[in-house]
């Protein structure tokens, strides 16, 4: 533990380590505070060798992996709780980087459930008694496309905003070639949990900050003439069976068929149903990043792109499409330097 008065600089607890390590060792902690209990909460992934366990499809031994938790009164003494088992080896289901933390379902403060994250973005939902995590769930794949684009990892929310909200800031492991630095972060969403046919799911908006971006009014009137290096684009509409939309984006192809109800990013296809008949689209695109939410914040891609030399032009195009429910808002975007 580390504290500091100007967040400059910092002095660290004389009484480290706080949790002695152990052939249990751990990494990446996260703590929240737990009002019921009045305590603070640690959760804590593990990874240990398995004694004589062989190896894993990549020549690696064989390991166990946990998520274990520890409660504290005053972030100096930590108390082992309990922990969850993660799998072994390659069947492993809770990665490292674990985030931790309370939402209500549709807003309704009294039908709250805890989610358990981890650093691939998948997560279970369940209750927490201020010991013990129960999962109600099966692990709940998060973010689309990160297996095979790596663009996105080890995400962490903020604790304790003033407002409530639930934000969290992703690793986009997206190269910054001819940069002093390399990777960037993803752009801050808003989390919340949805009711769905299939039960309560995590949805992501961007959040409501970045409207102060926008370089001027909307532009989806003049497309023909439009030109931008950082773009925001929103649109609404109603395709039905036979309705589709494509939008290029510097580039960047993003297609929608109402038929499958299907996303297409850049060739990568992945399932985005209709909400209330609907598909809601908000796109980004920057330097080295595309970043897509779809059927309200259900669906959310966030994929490594970069943008073709020269290129700064929008185009959409939209068949099959209900006209009077179609919505368009195209932005350029600032610099945030």
């Amino acid at each position: 533990m580390a504290s500091s008065m100007d967040g400059r600089t910092f002095t660290k607890y004389p009484g480290n380590p706080l949790i002695k390590r152990s052939a249990d060792p751990g990494q990446d902690p996260k703590v929240c505070w737990h009002e019921p209990t009045k305590r603070w909460v640690m959760v804590l992934f593990s990874a240990s060798e398995v004694p004589g366990g062989g190896f894993d499809s990549r020549g690696r031994p064989l390991r166990q992996y946990k998520i274990n938790f520890y409660t504290s009164p005053n972030l100096r003494d930590w108390t082992f709780a309990s922990t969850i088992n993660g799998g072994i080896g390659d069947d492993r289901y809770f990665h490292e980087c674990p985030d931790f933390f309370e939402l209500p379902v549709d807003g309704d403060s009294s039908r709250k459930k805890w989610i358990l994250t981890a650093a691939d973005s998948d997560y279970a939902i369940g209750t927490f008694d201020g010991t013990t995590f129960t999962p109600e769930t099966s692990r709940i794949h998060g973010v689309s496309g990160v297996a095979k684009m790596r663009a996105f990892y080890a995400a962490q929310t903020f604790s304790d905003i003033p407002d409530g909200r639930r934000i969290q800031i992703g690793w986009c492991r997206a190269g910054s070639p001819g940069m002093p630095f390399n990777q960037c972060m993803s752009l801050p969403s808003e989390l919340t949990l949805r009711t769905t046919p299939e039960g309560p799911r995590l949805a992501r908006q961007p959040v409501k900050e970045l409207a102060s971006l926008r370089d001027g009014p909307d532009r989806s009137g003049d497309l023909a003439n439009f030109r931008g290096e950082a773009i925001e684009i929103r649109c609404t509409f109603e395709p039905g069976k036979a309705g589709r939309l494509e939008l290029a984006l510097r580039g960047a192809t993003i297609a929608y068929d109402g038929g499958t109800q299907e996303l297409t990013l850049n060739g990568l296809t992945i399932p985005a149903p209709l909400v209330d008949g609907k598909q809601r689209l908000i796109a980004y695109v920057d330097r080295t990043t595309l970043e897509v939410y779809a059927s309200d914040g259900l669906v959310y891609v966030p994929l490594e792109f970069r943008p073709k030399e020269g290129d700064q032009s929008v185009s959409v195009n939209v068949t099959g499409v209900n006209p009077g429910s179609n919505s368009l808002q195209v932005y350029k975007l600032k610099s945030i330097w």
